[in-house]
């Protein structure tokens, strides 16, 4: 009985420990393999341009007149407000509700988040350039995240599309969040405003020394030379605009005070108040004699009673014919040729052929 009995079967129990070890190696590689990203980060995406479905409205076209409108733009304040973007919760692996992987983190108070903008300050990262563009954050968008690093935010969003997957660029911490920050728009404030009052303290010290070297010579011999002849320029510069350059008026202005002169001199001599004596015809006689004149202006014929003149002594009848006649104003004539020039001319007063000023005549 105890043979038949030993000879016997008996069923194996499952080994428990085995299917353990395979379901926790098929958890870790479902979850190794959701972080892989079989996408072609070179492939060009193939761009699809559809058809708008809504209807462009019209475009009217309008003038600008340079006209400014009654209506009232009310300005938008913009605030710097801090706030969490793109956090979803992600669904657990397997091998994260199993225990065998870390879950991902909770999303971070306020406080947490307070302390991992200290320690971004600290490091002094905002004015740093980002590390991915090389350029300044300024006023762009500035996003923080959970491992304390800062970026761009369209600068994460591209390295994000590259690269397939959500990880930092600095740490490669994966499953991060991020946060909106504006510590870099403040730092391009700070520097702008800097920038603008050195620009100006420039300016005022610039034009308080050009004052003074204006006023105050310098020691150097060379310089002082120098001041000196720039300001002789200047003082110079402003007498010849003070005066009236223009030739035409002045040389007008002659022509009129000589014009008025003449006037007087000539009303004189046709009132007859002032008489030539003989010693003044004597002088003006002598002037004559000192030009030399041997014809007469009228008739460019010789004078006969001048004194150079050498020939003989002409009949009485001729003598009366061609006497000479002298002007107060030194010229002399045929007498006979100023007669006739005196019944030809059309002007009431007699004047003188030659300088066409008044006369008293004085026969030889």
């Amino acid at each position: 009985m105890n043979s038949k009995h030993r000879n016997k079967s008996v069923p194996a129990e499952p080994n428990k420990t085995t299917e353990n070890t395979a379901l926790a190696a098929v958890a870790f590689q479902d979850h190794r393999a959701s972080g892989l990203s079989l996408v072609d980060p070179l492939r060009k995406k193939q761009i699809h341009f559809a058809t708008p479905k809504k209807k462009l409205k019209a475009v009217k076209s309008t003038i600008n007149t340079g006209k400014k409108k009654n209506a009232k733009v009310k300005k938008e304040e913009v605030k710097d407000e801090e706030y969490v973007i793109d956090y979803e919760p992600t669904m657990l692996t397997l091998a994260q509700r199993m225990g065998l992987v870390a879950a991902p983190e909770q999303p971070l108070t306020e406080s947490e988040w307070k302390e991992a903008k200290d320690k971004s300050n600290c490091r002094e990262d905002s004015t740093q350039p980002c590390v991915i563009c090389k350029e300044d954050f300024g006023f762009q968008e500035q996003v923080l995240l959970s491992c304390t690093h800062v970026f761009h935010r369209t600068c994460l969003q591209a390295f994000e599309r590259f690269t397939g997957k959500k990880s930092c660029p600095m740490c490669r911490k994966v499953h991060y969040q991020t946060r909106v920050i504006h510590e870099g728009s403040k730092v391009h404030r700070i520097r702008c405003v800097v920038r603008i009052q050195a620009h100006w303290r420039g300016y005022v010290v610039r034009s308080w020394y050009k004052n003074l070297r204006k006023t105050v010579p310098p020691n150097d011999p060379m310089l002082r030379k120098k001041f000196y002849e720039e300001k002789l320029e200047v003082i110079t510069d402003r007498l010849v605009r003070s005066y009236d350059t223009s030739v035409d008026d002045f040389l007008s202005e002659i022509d009129r005070s000589m014009e008025a002169s003449r006037r007087i001199f000539e009303h004189l001599d046709a009132s007859g108040l002032r008489t030539i004596t003989d010693e003044e015809w004597q002088v003006i006689q002598m002037k004559a004699l000192k030009r030399a004149d041997t014809d007469c202006p009228i008739c460019i014929m010789p004078l006969e009673g001048s004194p150079d003149d050498s020939s003989p002594r002409p009949s009485p009848d001729r003598l009366a014919k061609r006497q000479t006649v002298l002007l107060s104003c030194t010229h002399v004539f045929h007498n006979v040729c100023l007669s006739a020039f005196e019944e030809l001319s059309f002007i009431e007063r007699n004047v003188c052929p030659v300088c066409r000023s008044g006369y008293h005549k004085h026969v030889l």
